[in-house]
């Protein structure tokens, strides 16, 4: 039975549904610039292509080798700075493995949290544009502004039937019954004990 709950609350679910509009909207949105972009890349790629037709290959090449060069050094400073402290103390690098294993454990678990924000996020935007879409906005606002001022009521839009109230005194005997039916039950069990 836990599992078919369970299945049943996965299914009914509309948060990814949500997600995968606001996912949507969010792609649309950026959609929309990309003409501009384009032209901004249009009017900029002649001079782009004119400085790169005038650089002189042989600076590049020296510019370049002088960068490799760079980097090798470095490196090999670097890879003789690691090799001397991995020798000198083998015991402080395993207590910063541990370090680094504790802290990666907590960067993962932050970014879980961030990731499962950012799904909530994106998810109640795609509900948004998914209200907005079937025109529910609206709607809430009405609903607020009758629970805000009861008294006054909303017209029903033309075509619409004004919805039908029962009246309170309906409503009352209802709640009246249901109480009486426990306590007979009640009694009925009482002798029933004894």
């Amino acid at each position: 039975m836990a599992i078919t709950d369970d299945l049943r609350k996965t299914l009914s679910d509309p948060t990814p549904l949500y997600f995968a509009a606001g996912t949507a909207d969010l792609a649309f949105q950026q959609a929309k610039k990309v003409p501009a972009l384009v032209e901004q890349l249009r009017t900029e790629a002649p001079a782009r292509f004119e400085a790169v037709r005038n650089t002189d290959p042989k600076a590049v090449q020296e510019r370049a080798a002088a960068r490799v060069k760079e980097t090798q050094e470095t490196l090999q400073t670097k890879v003789t700075e690691l090799i001397g402290a991995l020798d000198g103390d083998l015991k402080k690098l395993g207590e910063s493995a541990q370090d680094l294993a504790l802290r990666g454990v907590g960067v993962a678990a932050e970014y879980a949290v961030k990731a499962r924000e950012a799904y909530e996020k994106v998810a109640e935007h795609g509900e948004q544009a998914v209200k907005t879409w079937r025109g529910q906005a609206a709607e809430e606002i009405e609903d607020l502004a009758v629970a805000v001022e009861p008294g006054s009521e909303t017209k029903p839009a033309p075509g619409e039937a004004a919805p039908a109230e029962e009246p309170a005194e309906k409503k009352a005997p209802a709640a009246r019954k249901a109480p009486a039916k426990k306590t007979t039950a009640a009694k009925k069990t009482a002798p029933a004990a004894e």
